[in-house]
């Protein structure tokens, strides 16, 4: 291999256009040439030599363009990228991803599901900024039923027993048995262990805490510990309701 050669899925991975396996389908389907000629699953390119194209279009070397990751992580998954006790950690999770990226805001250790990251600064604070106000969904269960008046102050913007005020929640009830229920609830802000603070204060525990949902971006088709390149329209979308577009 030359000096500065790459394997041709890593370069598509490096340039945010998939993943290293996402883009070993497409090679392997012809959709992928170098110079005018069809790849082949494991070629070198010289990323300043080398002309690759998908579907026809030139895939350019993206030399400031930043890296957006969605990963679904899973639960006992520590939102850093290192972890001085050792405990398993999202980097972990992110092989095939040659960027410096950081999570976007965070979920706990114990709660489980959409996390982005990215090296782009300017969106992440934008993201997390309470100004911007995104709404996250949630998926919760929890070991009772949640009263009729709990949801009205969920919903009213309620305070905390440490006097900590909450902006307004959507509360949605999927399903509701006396020692346990299902709930959607979609925030506009992100206090510190919230969701579970809010079911504490009415005698409930939360047993399980997925994030499905930020804004109207969903999983697709991935599964537990998997990650994948957000597309240029989910980016698109971010920015706008960030109001960076």
């Amino acid at each position: 291999m030359k000096e500065n050669a790459v394997r041709l899925q890593k370069f598509l991975a490096d340039q945010g256009v998939c993943s290293r396996r996402k883009a070993e389908e497409l090679i392997a389907a012809g959709r992928v040439e170098v110079d005018g000629e069809r790849a082949e699953l494991g070629q070198a390119v010289d990323p300043g030599r080398d002309r690759v194209t998908l579907d026809g279009k030139a895939v350019r070397p993206a030399l400031r363009r930043h890296t957006y990751i969605m990963l679904y992580k899973p639960r006992g998954v520590v939102t850093t990228m290192h972890d001085e006790l050792g405990r398993r950690c999202v980097h972990d999770l992110l092989q095939g991803v040659n960027r410096r990226v950081f999570p976007v805001g965070r979920l706990d250790r114990d709660s489980e599901g959409m996390l982005l990251l990215t090296d782009d600064g300017a969106l992440a604070n934008a993201l997390t900024s309470p100004k911007s106000k995104v709404p996250k969904t949630y998926r919760v269960t929890v070991d009772g039923a949640l009263a009729p008046d709990a949801v009205a102050q969920m919903e009213a913007g309620m305070t905390l027993d440490d006097g900590l005020e909450l902006l307004p929640a959507q509360v949605y009830i999927k399903s509701a048995r006396p020692d346990r229920s299902v709930l959607l609830i979609t925030l506009c802000e992100g206090k510190n262990r919230q969701i579970r603070r809010m079911c504490e204060q009415f005698g409930l525990q939360v047993k399980l805490l997925k994030r499905e949902r930020i804004g109207e971006l969903r999983f697709g088709k991935l599964k537990s510990g998997e990650h994948r390149f957000l597309e240029e329209d989910e980016i698109r979308y971010l920015k706008q309701i960030c109001g960076l577009a």
